[in-house]
């Protein structure tokens, strides 16, 4: 890791205030929503990383195995000693095949919002691949941020790696902002590597996205606990410190875990399809949260995910939108997932305002589905 000692911990100086802002103004509109980024604090993280083993949750063995297959010419056009940005690295599980189908890569720089989860992993990645250079930064990608100032003169190519299929959480439009974001961070002849789920098949997608084993409802029922834990108000209930899955205190005043369901549903709009995640209210129920009040009626829900499916036309078409151009795609023989090589085009706009992220030592993510 270049003589570099990874931080134990990351700061979480302004996360709170994020999350109770997305909480608040989320749970105040006509459709109550609450963006995915926030299902992956530490326990959503290792819930998800159970959903990936599950016989139902096709994309992640799919990715992998296409990886695995053709890394050595995902990596042959970037070049020698390049740097490796990986976007919600999260567990990072896939990062050892392609860092080691690339020649002498120089640094590493996963990013993510959960900061003590991927922390973990950047440490294991630094005594597997010793004199790599790795440096973590904790940013909300969705937003421009910059390099570590090492690395923003560096002359070195650039490969932005986005796996998992996690550019679907973000809609047609929020994935051609997020391409131009990468654009600007990443600069001129830079290429990005990203994996897409493209089947529009229910029987496939509903059982991946609501398993029998019922990880995925916890995964999704698990937000509510962390609202509980850390925005439900404290007066007359419990500290929120309890793990319990009712997560109910004396006053009722919290979100009681039971009184919600999970439920997965498949949308078709014109071309696209997507799946949507809720959590659907069993009963007409009130919550307090940081001194507000918020009603559900018996079946309302709070859309928690979406997840976008693209074909591979349909997705190179996204990526030309945002200045990027499509040089390869690797699939699966059953054509249920795509990896995308891009290079960005020099015609490409370029952000002009750039916020830099910082390092975890200093400040306060994601993998996805």
């Amino acid at each position: 890791m270049n003589g570099q000692r990874l931080p134990r911990e990351a700061g979480a100086a302004g996360i709170d205030a994020a999350f109770a802002a997305a909480v608040l103004e989320g749970l105040a509109q006509p459709q109550k929503r609450i963006s995915s980024a926030w299902l992956y604090d530490r326990r959503g993280s290792e819930l998800f990383e159970e959903i990936t083993g599950l016989a139902e949750y096709y994309p992640t063995r799919t990715e992998i195995g296409i990886l695995e297959a053709h890394a050595p010419d995902m990596a042959r056009p970037v070049g020698r000693a390049a740097v490796l940005v990986e976007i919600g690295s999260g567990s990072s599980r896939k990062t050892p095949i392609l860092l080691r189908a690339l020649a002498e890569p120089h640094a590493y720089v996963p990013i993510d919002l959960a900061h003590d989860f991927f922390l973990a992993s950047a440490h294991a990645l630094a005594r597997e691949f010793a004199g790599l250079r790795i440096c973590p930064l904790v940013a909300d990608f969705t937003q421009p941020f910059a390099l570590p100032d090492a690395l923003r003169s560096d002359a070195r190519p650039r490969l932005g790696f986005f796996p998992g299929s996690t550019i679907g959480n973000l809609s047609p439009g929020g994935a051609i902002a997020f391409l131009r974001i990468m654009a600007g961070a990443l600069g001129p002849g830079a290429y990005m590597l990203i994996g897409t789920d493209c089947t529009h098949d229910p029987t496939l997608l509903l059982p991946a996205y609501d398993d029998t084993r019922g990880v995925t409802a916890a995964f999704n029922l698990n937000l509510l606990a962390r609202i509980n834990r850390e925005l439900g108000d404290k007066d007359g209930v419990n500290d929120g410190d309890s793990e319990s899955m009712d997560g109910r205190g004396a006053g009722g005043e919290r979100f009681a875990l039971a009184a919600f369901r999970h439920e997965a549903r498949y949308r078709r709009e014109r071309d696209l399809g997507r799946i949507e995640m809720h959590l659907v209210s069993r009963r007409a129920q009130s919550v307090r949260l940081c001194g507000r009040r918020f009603d559900f009626a018996a079946g309302e829900t709070i859309h928690t995910e979406n997840s976008y499916k693209y074909s591979r036309d349909d997705f190179r078409a996204l990526a030309r939108a945002a200045g990027w151009l499509p040089e390869e795609c690797w699939s699966d023989a059953r054509q249920r997932f795509c990896v995308h090589l891009l290079r960005l085009s020099p015609h490409a706009p370029h952000p002009r305002t750039m916020r830099r992220a910082e390092p975890p030592a200093t400040a306060p993510s994601s993998s996805s589905f």
